[in-house]
């Protein structure tokens, strides 16, 4: 089963629910994660369980952070703000990095989760590359 985290600013809640109403069949066999309130919202609009973490300001976004480092989550949906300065922009610059440093789907907009979403691969059982960082990690021990 895939888990999904999703993540939204205050300014695109709205438009975050619009797409995964949109999609709900699909989303009903996945693990969906998400930070405070747009869980709580993504769980009444699916009628069914999310993972709520903390709101993205208290930490929310460095949990997600955690679970893909930790290997747990297989795509990113963060619809952020461009236009609106939020207090925790670092740990949003942070979130969307390790999303790449691990090399897992992430969409901050509605055109590329679209464009993810309607991907072939989507159906097929896609095993992402997991980067080998054990040269970086083993650089001290030499």
């Amino acid at each position: 089963m895939k888990t999904i985290a999703l993540v939204a600013h205050d300014g695109k809640k709205a438009e975050l629910l619009a797409w995964v109403k949109q999609h709900a069949d699909f989303f009903q066999d996945k693990q969906l994660v998400a930070t405070g309130t747009t869980g709580r919202l993504l769980s009444e609009a699916l009628h069914k369980d999310v993972l709520c973490l903390a709101s993205g300001p208290l930490g929310g976004d460095q949990q997600i952070g955690a679970l893909i480092a930790e290997q747990k989550i297989d795509w990113l949906v963060f619809f952020w703000d461009p236009l609106s300065s939020q207090p925790h922009d670092p740990d949003v610059k942070a979130l969307i990095r390790l999303a790449v440093v691990w090399n897992i789907p992430v969409a901050c907009n509605k055109a590329t989760a679209d464009f993810i979403l309607t991907s072939a691969l989507v159906g097929q059982d896609y095993q992402r590359t997991v980067p080998d960082f054990s040269s970086h990690n083993n650089r001290l021990t030499k």
